[in-house]
């Protein structure tokens, strides 16, 4: 009996070292993360979250000013809009899987947050790093690259707001811009602002539209729109969060081909704060 107790003792010792190694690192707050806590894991890509219990609601007076600073967007799902054909009368968006590693979120936006005439408010966006490169792969294996971006946002929420709460909604539209810049070349010397204007020894039966559409560079702008739904709010710091749903323009390789359209769903944080 006294050799099974002995026994019992150490097996319980040995697992609580195992259980303390598997949990990994504790959760630290921002003050004590140093730069050697976060290089090469990805915890720079995340974006500030709100408890569950954050339900409280922030004041909003028609006689003050208020920008909405801080904004980070996280995204955490990709899909592709795949072509509509005779077997599917409407085209769907097909999940894809995100090949860029940790570079993915937009942060530190900021702009005005107007109240208009009707109680509606309205987000300008106007700075920050408002775009990010990103390229996601389809299911069969064609990668889609991407400026995932909310350049020149301008979004709306419902009318007769009186304090931002987990009901207020914002949607709005914003520009995309090219994917690639003008001094871009491309594998045959190709460019918009510099490079050869056209490639040579191309086969005669060769169509002549798409060759002058690769030949004719054009740093192309598209747009998006976004939606903003608030489900929590700290009516004492002004800080909000919750999910976006966001459609935007796909890149055009400078004009030779065709946008589609990339949906994508995350999370985003941001504070409320007086202008004045």
């Amino acid at each position: 009996m006294r050799y099974r107790a002995v026994i019992a003792a150490l097996l319980a010792l040995c697992l609580g070292v195992l259980t303390a190694c598997s949990e990994g690192p504790t959760k630290m707050s921002k003050d004590q993360i140093t730069y050697e806590d976060i290089v090469n894991t990805g915890l720079a890509n995340n974006c500030p979250e709100l408890p569950e219990t954050a339900r409280g609601s922030i004041p909003v007076d028609p006689n003050q000013s208020y920008i909405l600073t801080d904004l980070c967007l996280q995204p955490k799902e990709f899909y592709v809009e795949e072509e509509s054909n005779k077997r599917k009368k409407e085209s769907e968006f097909i999940e894809s899987k995100l090949l860029t590693r940790y570079t993915t979120s937009l942060t530190q936006i900021s702009g005005p947050l107007a109240i208009n005439d009707d109680r509606s408010l309205t987000f300008y966006e106007e700075d920050g790093i408002d775009f990010q490169p990103a390229t996601v792969m389809l299911p069969g294996g064609e990668e889609v690259p991407f400026l995932f971006t909310i350049k020149k946002l301008v979004a709306t929420s419902q009318p007769g707001i009186e304090n931002i709460n987990t009901s207020t909604d914002f949607e709005g539209k914003f520009s995309v811009p090219s994917y690639r810049s003008s001094a871009f070349l491309d594998p045959k010397g190709r460019g918009e602002a510099t490079g050869y204007d056209n490639a040579v020894a191309l086969p005669a039966a060769a169509d002549k539209e798409d060759i002058a559409r690769s030949n004719i560079k054009r740093a192309l702008t598209g747009g998006g729109e976004i939606s903003l739904q608030i489900s929590k709010v700290d009516g004492r710091s002004g800080e909000v969060a919750g999910i976006f749903v966001s459609e935007q323009d796909s890149d055009t390789d400078l004009g030779a081909k065709d946008a589609v359209k990339v949906k994508i769903i995350g999370q985003f944080y941001g504070r409320v704060e007086s202008a004045s």
